[in-house]
């Protein structure tokens, strides 16, 4: 085989090979685990609280100076003020600690934690007889925790997780949406620590804010910490902790805030990112109609995250794909697939390549919703981040699709789309190419159309290309061109050219003829 390369590793991962259950999802996986670092677009791992209060001045000079001298004589007066033992001073540190700590550039995280605060802090937050130093201290702590792990750990080390749980059922809502924002910087630091929440049961707490007539505001940062404690999988959040969470998320789902509707997507996004039995737990929930729904909104908060769950799932069983194809999702991928931010027509490339890794009848199905024709738009217009994943889905079309799948793929312009794209320079890639190029001779030898496809090929300029290959500096590259050219382009395969009457270019296999020659 001219990509032997490939084959062992790669082939056993098409769902269609036939291969076992563990190994179907490794090509999805393992290939989109560069869409996942390029992409970038996921929701904030931790967010720092720069606003100030309705009623004060904007910050004064010394507040957003980076002279370290002035920060220095700051934060002298805010060890004096919050060590002393009035209540006004007290405040009045926490306040000035605060504002510090809310200023855009550079605010000093590790000079306040240095500076011992955090202790007296942490004790603040339970000073319910004081609820203004319970809030400037707990906004105080959330912009530490906002910092990097380093400075996450500080505030968990100094006892915060309890307090800020118990502050959750404060009677004052911004002090308790202050806890489920600390708290949500604190999941997002890592699975560890939001292991650790959730061990602390921070989920019924969360949850019993969940009311009818909690403020939007209030809503968005409870449904982004949700979203957190659903994050990370090394390991993943445990099945009972996902079961706890999913009814409240699947309730977000249909709130008519775009913020809520976003994190709630991403907590989705994140819970699917995994094994089947994880995608399965989702599906169960009914949730499939909606997310589709959500594909067609305007924000692009939105749609990137419930396309990206979307992604996931059709990268499970063929089942749970088929799902995703019942609930509508190959109604929504044409538009998406032209859609003009380049981030979405990645993600959309991609969940074609593992539908395209599907069964027969789910590549009928791409067919069928007309999802071709956009597929070879990006393979000729999209940027090449895209066109990798489109050209992914060639691969995999060819792969496993019947031959008068493959003939309806070249007739709508994908052979020529592809032979373009051997130009690039990327060696995965074009290893990627050749092997759908590949596949279509297989089929053209069962048509007995192989010197047709000889014509097709060296006219559309891939036999230069192919030949030009021959002289790659990736060796594998040099392997697939050079066994392509030994098996279709010797010079006994050119005589077997020369002796074909009819020379049409057009590789035309109508339907009737592919039936009469194949019975599938």
């Amino acid at each position: 085989m001219p990509t032997e390369n490939l084959s062992d590793k790669r082939m056993a991962k098409f769902k269609n090979k036939g291969k076992e259950p563990t190994k179907m999802r490794e090509r999805r996986v393992a290939e989109c685990v560069e869409l996942r670092k390029a992409q970038k677009v996921e929701s904030i791992l931790k967010r720092r609280n720069i606003s100030s209060q309705p009623d004060e001045e904007p910050l004064s000079p010394e507040f957003n100076t980076d002279n370290q001298q002035v920060i220095s004589v700051t934060i002298q007066e805010i060890i004096a003020n919050v060590n002393s033992d009035c209540p006004e001073k007290q405040t009045q540190g926490c306040q000035t600690a605060r504002k510090l700590l809310s200023r855009e550039r550079n605010p000093p995280l590790k000079e306040i934690v240095d500076a011992g605060l955090l202790s007296r802090f942490v004790e603040f937050l339970s000073r319910n007889d004081n609820p203004t130093l319970q809030f400037e201290a707990a906004w105080s702590l959330t912009n530490v925790a906002s910092g990097t792990s380093w400075h996450t750990q500080q505030v968990v080390e100094h006892g915060a997780v309890p307090a800020f749980i118990a502050l959750l059922a404060s009677p004052m809502l911004n002090i308790s949406e202050q806890a489920v924002w600390a708290l949500g910087n604190i999941a997002g630091d890592g699975p560890s620590y939001r292991d650790a929440l959730i061990d602390c049961n921070v989920i019924p707490a969360l949850l019993a804010r969940l009311t009818p007539d909690a403020p939007a505001g209030y809503l968005r940062n409870l449904t982004w910490t949700l979203s957190n404690l659903c994050r990370n999988k090394n390991p993943f959040p445990r099945f009972s902790a996902v079961q706890q969470m999913l009814p409240s998320i699947i309730q977000l789902l249909h709130h008519s805030d775009k913020s809520v509707l976003s994190d709630a997507c991403w907590a989705i996004s994140y819970l699917t990112d995994g094994p089947n039995e994880r995608i399965d737990v989702v599906i169960k929930t009914g949730i499939l109609p909606r997310l589709v729904e959500l594909l067609g909104f305007e924000e692009l908060a939105v749609v990137t995250p419930a396309l990206r769950s979307i992604g996931n799932i059709v990268s499970g069983s063929d089942l749970q794909t088929q799902m995703a194809i019942d609930a509508g999702v190959l109604n929504a991928l044409p538009k998406l697939m032209r859609h003009p931010k380049p981030s979405i027509q990645k993600e959309a490339a991609w969940a074609v390549s593992n539908i395209a890794a599907g069964p027969r009848q789910q590549i009928q199905q791409l067919i069928t919703c007309g999802l071709l024709a956009p597929l070879v738009d990006l393979l000729k217009n999209a940027d090449f981040k895209t066109q990798r994943e489109a050209v992914w889905a060639v691969t995999n079309y060819t792969s496993g699709g019947t031959v008068e799948q493959v003939v309806q793929l070249v007739k709508c312009g994908g052979l020529e789309a592809i032979l373009n794209l051997l130009a690039v320079k990327d060696a995965k890639t074009v290893l990627v190419i050749l092997d759908a190029v590949n596949n279509i001779f297989l089929a053209a030898e069962k048509l007995g159309e192989v010197e047709k496809l000889c014509l097709l090929v060296e006219e559309m300029g891939g036999l230069d290309r192919i030949e030009l290959l021959q002289n790659h500096e990736n060796n594998a590259v040099y392997r697939a061109a050079q066994g392509l050219i030994e098996k279709y382009f010797s010079e006994n395969g050119e005589d077997e050219c020369l002796k074909t009457e009819d020379t049409e270019t057009d590789f035309v296999l109508g339907a009737t003829e592919v039936q009469r020659r194949f019975d599938f």
